[in-house]
């Protein structure tokens, strides 16, 4: 059992008040988002988008063990959050953050940690070619999710392409061509769960440059 969400059991079980915290969500679940209270992710993974007026969905982020999210931290109209794996979820109030500086000093550094992948994600928006918007995702993601291996960084979580297309402003088509470029040159491997593995010696600024222009 992960050691978060073990203290957080523990923590319910020496505070029966605090059991009603704990919240389940399978794998691809909408999790709901509504303003009176902050979500924090104890286990597992949750994906951020928005809806644009076309009805495209707009990749915003991910959310991880210890980070928090919530519509009372956006000033979007659309606002979705998704289970991207079976996940647990604490709900805090808006009076009990308020009223708890032990609370608040919590979840302080994990909104930060929040609001330096959103100001990644828009800089990665703001790149000029497409194929340098992918390979900053993918290094974002390496940072944010990735896991060691002896291949090299996996990335924990599975983003179809059609995600990945909506996170730098492109076609699924261009995303799928540009994967499959990565794949064939050895600088990416795509294991059994359909997740990407950025493998050792091609992520060098010298090397991942040629590699992306080239697809």
């Amino acid at each position: 059992m992960p050691s978060t969400l073990k203290a957080v059991l523990e923590t319910s079980q020496l505070h029966p008040s605090e059991e009603r915290r704990l919240h389940y969500y399978v794998k691809g679940d909408m999790i709901p988002t509504v303003s009176q209270g902050v979500w924090q992710v104890c286990n597992g993974m949750v994906q951020l988008s928005t809806l644009y007026p076309n009805g495209e969905e707009g990749l915003l982020g991910w959310v991880g063990p210890s980070m928090c999210f919530s519509l009372w931290l956006t000033g979007l109209q659309t606002y979705q959050a998704k289970a991207l794996s079976d996940v647990y979820l604490i709900w805090f109030s808006i009076r009990e953050v308020e009223g708890s500086a032990e609370l608040a000093k919590q979840i302080l550094p994990q909104l930060s940690r929040r609001l330096r992948q959103t100001e990644a994600m828009l800089a990665i928006a703001g790149l000029r070619r497409v194929e340098d918007r992918l390979q900053q995702l993918l290094l974002l993601l390496a940072q944010e999710v990735g896991q060691a291996e002896a291949m090299g960084t996996r990335i924990a979580i599975r983003l179809t392409h059609q995600d990945i297309a909506g996170a730098i402003n492109t076609s699924r088509v261009t995303v799928t061509r540009m994967l499959g470029k990565l794949r064939s040159s050895g600088a990416i491997a795509i294991d059994s769960k359909r997740q990407i593995i950025l493998k050792d010696g091609y992520w060098s600024k010298a090397n991942y440059g040629s590699v992306l222009r080239s697809a």
